[in-house]
């Protein structure tokens, strides 16, 4: 793979509810439109090679919305498990939804777990669906797996083996960590989102409302990280 490419790519869904207002449609619409732009970079990231894609898409903060929009959430996210499940796996893509499962609906968790099991050999793309994530609280669970370890072990770790374990304590466990981060929508915050696996990403905001993100952009933000300096934090030699 060319080492431009980054591996995989996180990206923050904002601009759905914008997007509608400026049509004089209802949001639902928006979210809607959104769900088609998933479907579009989703495709796009397989054809570009990337090997994992994760999408923000609902965050565990979103349950505060009106509750007439949070309906509506849940029933466009019963029917992209139903309808796009059998497409992933045709396309040999992997989906893994990271996330509290248990403030769904019995019926969204079994489509989860029956759309993750079908595609879990799956290899030419990991899709992971953020839902009912926050960045904070996967940090705190990971802790929290830790400390019982430590009590089952008789000691405490230290700082290195806890930087050691963290990868596979966090939801995202088997994943790399993101090389680029792209929030879309002109927004310059990454909220509560990925904040260990994000730690060196590179970070690519657009003022493209996400329904409007298509190849393209996914191709412009890819030429932006291209470009990048990544040193983390050592300094790099010149090469002249």
């Amino acid at each position: 793979m060319n080492r431009d490419i980054p591996k995989h790519i996180a990206i923050i869904m904002d601009g759905n509810g914008r997007w509608a207002q400026a049509r004089g449609l209802p949001r639902t619409m928006g979210h809607k439109s959104g769900a088609e732009a998933a479907r579009r970079v989703t495709r796009a990231a397989a054809e570009l090679g990337i090997e994992y894609l994760t999408l923000f898409g609902f965050s565990s903060e979103n349950w505060n919305r009106p509750q007439a929009e949070v309906s509506e959430l849940m029933k466009l996210l019963r029917y992209y498990l139903r309808s796009e499940t059998a497409e992933l796996h045709k396309n040999n893509i992997r989906l893994r939804v990271v996330g509290e499962r248990a403030a769904f609906d019995a019926d969204i968790v079994e489509l989860i777990q029956n759309a993750e099991k079908l595609t879990a050999e799956n290899a030419a793309l990991t899709v992971m669906i953020a839902l009912n994530y926050g960045g904070r609280a996967d940090i705190v669970q990971a802790a929290q797996k830790l400390s019982s370890m430590a009590v089952e072990r008789g000691r405490a770790f230290t700082k290195e083996e806890i930087t050691a374990l963290m990868d596979n304590t966090l939801l995202t466990a088997g994943a790399p960590d993101p090389d680029l981060l792209i929030r879309t929508s002109g927004e310059k915050r990454i909220s509560n989102f990925l904040l260990w696996q994000c730690a060196y990403a590179e970070f690519v905001f657009t003022n493209t409302l996400w329904p409007d993100f298509d190849k393209a952009d996914l191709e412009s933000a890819m030429a932006e990280f291209s470009g990048r300096d990544r040193r983390y934090g050592a300094i790099q030699e010149s090469k002249a």
